[in-house]
């Protein structure tokens, strides 16, 4: 098993993927000003929901996020044509992850995906062939990597496969649901008739559950891997029609080339290159294989699984669903209010909350327990500024899927003095028992 992690294989599959992903960086980020994401979710806002305790970053002034989102798109071009590969993909990979982490209004697994994929290949070699670098620098040109190198990216997509499939089995999705709410917000009016069909629907979910769980499986047996590919196109391009995901069905089909033969695809790729005869273990990369990719793996297998160690149902609590493969699950939608109180004087005090958030700010939060704390956290320093200590009592009322909706929050708690606690859960979200009745 050592022999076959360390022996040189043809380097052609993270070649050619350097090359789609440095293509797949730049149309995210234009893409990102061209659709007016960047500006509903970074320059609209008067302020973003960070991940927690991540507030201090924040999206620059004015228009400056258009530049920054400008670089991130040349740095992907950059990655694309292997040119100083590590510091283009480094300098992309640094502030795409400022950018995940400091707004959560449109939270998505798929940018997560894209801030890890990229972490990885800033430690892999894949500037050693087809590259500016290898051209300007003939000392690191190689036809050969170690075969780790595909393996650590099939774990690490796998990872995200077998999560993606296991949370799907909850009686919403299984039911068809969450998947009949989906398609009549995202289907074209004249073809709701059929996808509204209770085997049309119910056929997706239970397609959705299947295709997650054995398309790794079926990629790496090579009897099934060409029916697994058609698989991949139809249900990502289905996605990418329906959805509208941007990059994400192209960048999970980008994956496919590590599951061929290197030699296949070198001969598809690059038909003028060298084949690869000697596949001795040359043990290169040792190092960053066992002490870095080996617990990094580990990490990825145990973090979204961290709510399994919470109370109560993430479905329900929000806690340990971030970081996680919990990919277009369920519909939330809350209503909320307010009740700051003056503790010194008990005088209740207006805050505009309509006018401190963006719709889309205002709807994502009044729905998800974090971001209702940071927003009594905010409200609690807009006081302070004043002199005022207050008290920040929330009523929240949310529905999953479109069920009935009920409390969120303990009202009676102070959410402004209380604590957050990111590895358990908060108290004072409230808890249901599988009948719906409240639980302490």
């Amino acid at each position: 098993m050592k022999n076959r992690l360390f022996e040189q294989i043809d380097n052609s599959p993270l070649i050619i993927f350097r090359m789609f992903l440095g293509l797949l960086l730049a149309c995210e980020t234009w893409g990102a000003i061209g659709t007016g994401w960047v500006k509903y979710n970074l320059i609209d806002p008067k302020f973003t929901f960070s991940h927690i305790h991540m507030e201090w970053l924040q999206p620059l002034p004015g228009y400056w996020m258009y530049v920054y989102f400008i670089i991130m798109g040349f740095c992907g071009l950059l990655v694309m044509a292997g040119y100083k590969y590590r510091w283009s993909l480094g300098i992309f990979t640094i502030m795409w992850a400022a950018t995940y982490f400091m707004q959560k209004t449109t939270y998505n697994n798929h940018y997560y995906l894209l801030m890890l994929v990229c972490f990885i290949m800033c430690f892999l070699p894949a500037n050693r062939y087809a590259a500016i670098d290898s051209l300007k620098n003939p000392s690191i040109r190689r036809l050969t990597m170690p075969a780790w190198c595909s393996w650590v990216m099939i774990a690490q997509v796998t990872i995200v496969y077998v999560y993606a499939s296991l949370a799907k089995f909850y009686p919403g999705w299984i039911d068809g649901t969450f998947t009949r709410s989906l398609m009549e917000r995202t289907i074209t009016p004249s073809l709701l008739p059929f996808f509204t069909q209770k085997w049309v629907y119910l056929g997706i979910a239970w397609m959705g559950i299947i295709f997650d769980l054995f398309i790794v499986p079926c990629l790496l047996w090579k009897r099934t891997r060409t029916i697994a590919l058609i698989a991949s196109l139809i249900f990502h391009l289905f996605n990418s029609i329906t959805l509208q995901i941007g990059i994400f069905p192209f960048f999970a089909l980008s994956f496919v080339v590590f599951f061929y033969p290197p030699e296949k695809m070198r001969r598809i790729f690059f038909k003028k290159k060298p084949p690869v005869t000697d596949h001795s273990p040359t043990y290169e990369g040792k190092n960053i294989f066992w002490y870095f990719f080996v617990p990094y793996l580990i990490i990825q297998l145990l973090l979204p699984a961290r709510h399994l160690l919470m109370k109560g149902d993430v479905l329900w609590t929000e806690e340990g669903h971030r970081l996680s493969w919990r990919m277009m699950l369920r519909f939330r939608n809350g209503l909320i209010n307010f009740r700051v109180v003056d503790k010194k004087t008990g005088e209740e005090l207006y805050y505009d909350v309509t006018g401190d958030l963006t719709p889309k700010q205002k709807s994502g939060m009044a729905a998800k327990p974090d971001m209702i704390w940071q927003m009594c956290q905010r409200i609690k320093k807009h006081y302070a500024k004043e002199g005022k200590d207050v008290a920040v009592y929330v009523n929240s009322m949310v529905s999953i899927n479109g069920g009935p909706m009920k409390a969120l929050i303990n009202n009676k708690v102070d959410l402004a003095a209380a604590e957050w606690n990111y590895w358990g859960h908060d108290n004072w979200v409230l808890l249901y028992d599988e009948n719906g009745n409240p639980v302490n």
